[in-house]
């Protein structure tokens, strides 16, 4: 078990790591985690400059007021062995992996040693992984490690080391008090009700305190990613929307045909068995506030968000097999064992039909390894002295983050005395390569000196 992680590791590392250096990366958010984690490794607050500027609030912006995730802080000691992203990339990388042995203990104990192995590999070939591990690094690292722990342990009646995994959730993100509150909800399910009911009192609790206060104390604003206007203008008023036509917001979830495919992607890996259990309520939350919000990128199979739940529905799919052959009542033990080895080879076949649609898919193509921009912009990296503050084009943000102070390149300039950009292609968050241009010119009028050009990177220097 412990070399099938570490090869997973590797291979998420190296998809990470060729992205990072064929500037495929992206500021946003690659360089936001690193300013984050940098500070954090030299004993300041967790600065995030880039963000702030993007969103006028200034150099001195602290990443714990645009999400609540202190748990950042645990990567900073890795900064003093590197100093750069590539850290982060290879960080992320072990901690998806980490989660294997806790996925292969629970499952060896519900189904035995060789459906344990399947259901592994199952993971890590899974799609929620493969998109979190190709865009960027995220928050989100931590909680297929955590979940893990905590479904395995619970399990295995170690209920501390098991509540101590739920509790360091609710340092990863502001929303994971609803995931807490889903671990409440399934525990009440299986009849453990007074821990059920603290977990649910706990996970609301958090959510409250973290929006509601943290974020807003530490110069936040809590509706920076309020995405159910639709719904009502705040909490109480969506909840009192969905009050007053309870089956539309019913229906919500499955009205858009994103959404549906989502869904049924997430229950897809499983052989949709993860419905059986009510293991599944511990992610129905973090779900439902992806589906019933108003932002496309939520929706959809891209990006990192369903790697949140991968970790809860394996243990919900090997869940839900065992709970069905208990309904069965086969007594043959042999055709228990049998069943048990199809689903989890049925499921380890699954995750390989669907690579060449996800992000893993790249890594077996030779073109994956090669840009033909590349070395035009190493070199218009290289133009840019240590030190200094640069407004760069999301994509080459993170070459300059470990050296430089970075801020996003937009159409608003910042006044940094050094920018770059990349005039021949699409650029968050610029809609063109024309309004990059004449984003350009302006600055040259403005008394900015071109200093390099070449492949349609631009490098200005501020005299």
């Amino acid at each position: 078990m412990s070399a099938l992680a570490l090869v997973s590791a590797v291979v998420y590392a190296v998809l990470g790591l060729v992205k990072l250096a064929t500037f495929r990366a992206t500021t946003f958010d690659l360089v936001i985690v690193d300013q984050a984690v940098r500070n954090y490794a030299h004993f300041r607050p967790p600065y995030i400059p880039v963000r702030g500027m993007f969103s006028d609030r200034g150099m001195d912006y602290v990443q714990l007021a645009d999400h609540f995730s202190p748990i950042y802080a645990l990567l900073s000691p890795f900064y003093w062995i590197h100093d750069g992203p590539e850290t982060l990339v290879v960080a992320q990388a072990v901690l998806f992996a980490a989660a294997m042995p806790f996925l292969w203990r629970y499952t060896r104990r519900v189904l035995g040693v060789a459906p344990a192995y399947l259901v592994s590999v199952a993971y890590a070939l899974s799609w929620p992984v493969a998109q979190a591990v190709a865009f960027d690094v995220h928050e989100v690292m931590f909680v297929p490690l955590l979940t893990a722990i905590m479904i395995e342990r619970y399990h295995a009646g170690r209920t501390l080391p098991a509540f101590l995994a739920m509790l360091g959730l609710l340092l990863v993100k502001e929303d994971m008090g609803l995931m807490v509150a889903g671990v409440g909800l399934c525990l009440i399910v299986m009849g453990d009700r007074w821990r059920g009911v603290l977990c649910v009192m706990f996970g609301l609790g958090g959510l409250l305190l973290a929006r509601g206060l943290v974020i807003s104390v530490f110069g936040g604003d809590a509706t920076d990613y309020w995405a159910y206007g639709h719904l009502g203008d705040d909490l109480p008023g969506a909840i009192l929307g969905i009050v007053h036509d309870p089956l539309a917001a019913l229906l919500l979830p499955f009205s858009e045909e994103a959404k549906v495919d989502t869904l049924l992607l997430l229950a897809w890996p499983t052989l949709m068995l993860c419905l059986l259990s009510p293991l599944s309520l511990i992610a129905l939350p973090h779900v439902l506030e992806r589906m019933l919000s108003d932002r496309s990128l939520w929706w959809q199979a891209d990006f990192q968000y369903s790697a949140f739940t991968v970790i809860i529905l394996f243990c919900a799919g090997v869940d839900g097999l065992a709970r069905l052959l208990r309904r069965l009542k086969r007594s043959d033990e042999h055709d228990h064992a049998s069943l048990k080895l199809a689903w989890s080879a049925a499921a380890c076949v699954v995750a390989l039909t669907l690579v060449p649609k996800f992000s893993l898919d790249q890594l077996y193509h030779p073109a994956f390894y090669k840009e033909p921009k590349a070395a035009a912009a190493a070199e218009a990296a290289s133009k840019v002295p240590s030190g200094v503050t640069v407004e760069a084009v999301n994509s080459l943000g993170p070459a300059l983050t470990s050296r430089t102070t970075v801020l996003l390149w937009t159409a608003k300039s910042h006044g940094a005395p050094w920018v770059v950009a990349d005039t021949s292609r699409w650029e968050f968050p610029f809609g063109s390569p024309d309004e990059q241009l004449a984003t350009v010119g302006e600055l040259e009028a403005d008394g900015y000196t071109k200093v390099f050009e070449h492949d349609g990177y631009v490098v200005l220097r501020r005299d």
